[in-house]
């Protein structure tokens, strides 16, 4: 039976023509060549450097995991979450590992959400009965992923302090609102073309029911996967206790000598606390909850850590295939065409002509977009459209970074309305962004 192809693969394919094409017209053959071979060597390096963070953090979810924290943070937002996951039972892992990801993307640490996400996807795999096809639960998670829930843009103000800005948390409320838009139209989109695909209903009915043999090997293995006994031990010791007051203890005295070394408690919270130390708080946090919940901390984590190595080591294929895209899309020249072509309408809503470059390029490349928003802010750190590009990149994500790599750590190919959703979100928080900054922006 033949099967329709997917959206990311007409992307893809979208990509290269066009890339190929403007480039024989403008001569850049060797530039797009040249593109090719590096993006396709940059995104191995990608893939290779990221093996450290999912181990890292994937080790830390494991003591999350052992401890309960997944079930309990499901059990808190079980009425909210029912209502956008349906498919998913309340008291799957797959709740509290989505709910970790949209914490950690709230507080922009987009380096700890990544592994949470990926945990996520792994086990809303688990519940897929269509293998290779994302589910209306992916979906909805990667359109919400990509619209980038963003109450703290930690990067971006710490490159608008470092610039020089006056007052470089002042993107705060415009980001919040224009994420919060971006996020409300993913979900909405979302949920309504998973509604109205007859196509993947079909599907579904289509699907052959398990046999009792395959009802108990997919029994066994879940129980298998699901047994924290052996990273347990009796919580109740006194050691554990003299080792959490210490461990808040230490924090507690190294934040206290941090602040005396700034002039003022606002420069400590703006710059240094919001930018360095929520990361080491956050795993502090997590090795606290693990010691309190008797959780062997090092082997929670050794054992994370080697499914976060394997998870890195799968993903490469998917990078290389959409960064070596990308690349030839940039080297050919197709984006400046295509940022000409769009200019006219943009500027009717605000956007300022320096900020276009960054709006095209932040769904397809995110160092690209950081890059732009960089050399903006340190331009002119108070100047408007550094406001805006600031909070664009606050309010906006790596659409199809997200998508390649979400998607392409559980083996799907399929992605149905996902990329729609995102895009549509991706819209939706650049043109928040012009109208929210065009409201708060003070000269």
């Amino acid at each position: 039976m033949k099967t329709k192809t997917s959206a990311i693969n007409h992307i893809f394919i979208l990509f290269l023509l066009v890339s190929i094409l403007v480039a024989g017209w403008q001569g850049k053959m060797k530039e797009i060549t040249d593109s090719s071979f590096d993006a396709a060597k940059g995104s191995v390096s990608l893939a290779i450097g990221l093996i450290g963070v999912m181990a890292l953090w994937l080790g830390l979810v494991r003591i999350l995991e052992a401890g309960g924290a997944m079930f309990s943070l499901a059990k808190l937002v079980k009425p909210l979450m029912r209502r956008l996951f349906p498919d998913v039972p309340a008291d799957h892992p797959a709740m509290g590992a989505m709910m970790l990801n949209m914490s950690a993307n709230m507080l922009g640490l987009g380096n700890a959400a990544t592994p949470f996400g990926i945990r996520a996807m792994m086990e809303l795999n688990r519940l897929n009965p269509l293998k290779g096809t994302a589910t209306n639960a992916m979906c909805t998670f990667l359109a919400i992923n990509t619209s980038s829930v963003a109450l703290l843009p930690l990067g971006v103000i710490g490159v608008r302090a470092a610039a020089g800005s006056s007052v470089p948390a002042s993107i705060f409320v415009p980001t919040i609102l224009a994420t919060l838009a971006s996020t409300l139209v993913a979900i909405t989109f979302s949920l309504t073309l998973a509604g109205v695909d007859r196509k993947y209903k079909q599907n579904l009915e289509e699907v052959e029911p398990l046999t009792e043999d395959e009802s108990e090997d997919a029994e066994q293995e879940e129980v298998e996967v699901d047994s924290y006994e052996h990273l347990l031990v009796e919580p109740s010791s006194g050691s554990r206790v003299v080792s959490l007051i210490a461990l808040i203890g230490i924090f507690a005295l190294a934040a206290r000598a941090a602040l005396q070394t700034q002039d003022t408690t606002r420069e400590f919270l703006l710059n240094e606390l919001m930018s360095n130390w929520l990361m080491p708080f956050l795993m502090l946090a997590i090795v606290c909850y693990g010691l309190w919940r008797g959780v062997k901390i090092y082997d929670a984590v050794c054992e994370g850590a080697k499914q976060g190595f394997d998870i890195a080591v799968k993903i490469i294929p998917y990078l290389v295939a959409i960064l070596v895209a990308i690349a030839m899309f940039r080297a050919s020249g197709a984006m400046s065409i295509l940022e000409y072509l769009v200019s006219p309408l943009t500027s009717l809503f605000g956007l300022p002509a320096d900020v276009l470059p960054m709006a095209i390029v932040r769904p397809l490349s995110g160092s690209g977009a950081f890059g732009v928003m960089s050399a903006i802010v340190e331009q002119a750190p108070d100047s408007y459209s550094s406001y805006v590009a600031s909070t664009m990149m606050g309010s906006t994500e790596t659409t199809f970074y997200v998508l390649a790599v979400y998607f392409g750590a559980v083996g799907v190919t399929k992605i149905r309305h996902a990329v729609v959703a995102a895009l549509l979100a991706d819209i939706t928080g650049v043109l928040a962004s012009c109208y929210f900054c065009s409201l708060f922006w003070q000269a």
